[in-house]
């Protein structure tokens, strides 16, 4: 028979790899470490919510001008106004004209270049990501979208072509109020947003840190 291998619990050298570390050797593990960096450094749920509230509603009051600029900016659509059987008539003056398309491409990229903007100032802002920020950014491009509209239409000429063509008198060319004809121009704002600022997240954002062992001694 052979004696043991192992020596005694009280002759164990304190420089054994294998040797369970003593709780005064345990490295305590911090309280926010096992919460994904959202601890007491993260902000709190009710501090992004109204971060996200105050970034929707900056972000859509910022529609107004992009509807003055809409106004300013788009192509005019010549109509001309005719009496026919003692009734008027409007009729384009420039049936080949592509007025009508630069009105929308106007708006369109307007509202890409706002996306932009508006991404690129919450970001700098705020610096990190997450998605009530993503969620405030697309709501409050949808929204400024839908308030530039309003605002263009109503600076723009009269609705009411026919009162608009007796008024101005008959084979006299005016502008059409201004329309927007492709509906999906409302959501270049939101699309250009949401894609600048999760890039913008993505290549320049914080890291999240690498995971730390707590109480496993090191192998040697």
């Amino acid at each position: 028979m052979t004696a043991p291998l192992t020596p005694p619990p009280h002759e164990q050298s304190p420089h054994d790899p294998w040797q369970p570390p003593t709780a005064g050797q345990m490295k305590p593990a911090p309280q926010d470490a096992w919460l994904g960096g959202q601890g007491q450094d993260g902000p709190g749920r009710k501090a992004e919510a109204r971060e996200a509230a105050v970034i929707t509603v900056a972000v859509a009051l910022a529609g107004a001008l992009l509807g003055v600029l809409w106004w300013w900016l788009s192509p005019k659509v010549p109509l001309v106004g005719q009496v026919v059987d003692q009734k008027w008539v409007v009729y384009l003056k420039d049936t080949e004209g592509e007025q009508a398309i630069g009105v929308d491409g106007t708006f369109t990229l307007l509202a890409l270049a706002f996306g932009v903007v508006s991404a690129v100032v919450v970001f700098l802002v705020r610096r990190r990501g997450g998605v009530p920020v993503v969620v405030a950014l697309g709501v409050g491009g949808l929204l400024g979208s839908l308030l530039a509209w309003r605002v263009g239409v109503w600076l723009g000429p009269e609705q009411d072509v026919i009162a608009h063509a007796r008024a101005v008198g008959k084979g006299v060319t005016f502008s059409a109020p201004l329309k927007l004809g492709a509906k999906g121009a409302w959501l270049a704002w939101s699309m250009a947003a949401l894609l600048v600022h999760l890039g913008l997240t993505a290549l320049f954002g914080p890291r999240d840190p690498e995971p730390e062992h707590y109480g496993v001694p090191p192998r040697q």
